[in-house]
């Protein structure tokens, strides 16, 4: 059983945004690819967050640390480059 996080985004300022993440992931060691409309940053032992610039997602992370707190943080920063909806089951 796992733990998941959904989360519907709309990120209005895509580039600042790109600027932000490129710059956490380097700082806490986090793989990333960055794509036209996509940013999936790859933690150790959860699954790929997968940032859209709009829709709908989620993302099992098990509930293992630290993890599942940096996910939260880049999903709830999201709402300084437009708007962002999270909720965990």
């Amino acid at each position: 059983m796992g733990y998941t996080v959904y989360y519907k985004t709309k990120i209005d300022k895509w580039r600042e945004f790109i600027k932000l993440i490129e710059r956490i992931s380097g700082g806490l060691g986090i793989e990333i690819k960055i794509r036209e409309n996509e940013v999936i940053l790859k933690g150790e032992d959860v699954e790929e967050l997968r940032i859209k610039k709009e829709g709908y997602s989620s993302v099992k992370t098990y509930g293992r640390e630290p993890y599942t707190s940096i996910y939260l943080l880049i999903l709830y920063s999201i709402s300084s480059f437009g708007s962002v909806e999270v909720w965990e089951d």
